[in-house]
């Protein structure tokens, strides 16, 4: 079993920036890709970014790119999410997610994670 906690959300003006970050208990992530995605009200689970297991690959959604990135370190099993440039639009709750050992395609998908955290509220105000 892995556990996921994310911390790092709040309450930011447009423009702003915000480190989100995401640690790890139980098994060690370090052969796992990791991922982060949001949710708005009202919208469906979306993927933000994703980062293979030795940071050899790491994708962005197109409307995070430039703005967000992705980082791991995996001697402290942690994930983390620089978020720069904030919008209004970005206003989500922030999930950080485990995919299966030994994936790494398909990260975009939320059917390739195995374990979520509970999620921290991102707030841009404008």
């Amino acid at each position: 079993q892995v556990q996921l906690v994310e911390s790092g959300g709040g309450l930011v003006q447009a423009g702003g920036s915000l480190r989100l970050s995401c640690t790890t208990s139980g098994r060690t992530i370090s052969s796992s890709a990791m991922g982060w995605f949001r949710q708005a009200p009202g919208k469906e689970r979306e993927f933000v970014a994703a980062i293979n297991w030795d940071s050899a690959g790491i994708y962005y959604a197109d409307f995070v790119k430039g703005r967000f990135t992705i980082s791991r370190d995996n001697a402290k099993n942690a994930v983390y999410l620089q978020m720069n440039s904030l919008k209004p639009e970005d206003t989500a709750v922030y999930y950080c997610a485990a995919a299966r050992v030994g994936a790494s395609f398909s990260l975009s998908l939320v059917s390739t994670y195995d374990y979520w955290g509970q999620g921290t509220q991102v707030t841009v105000s404008l």
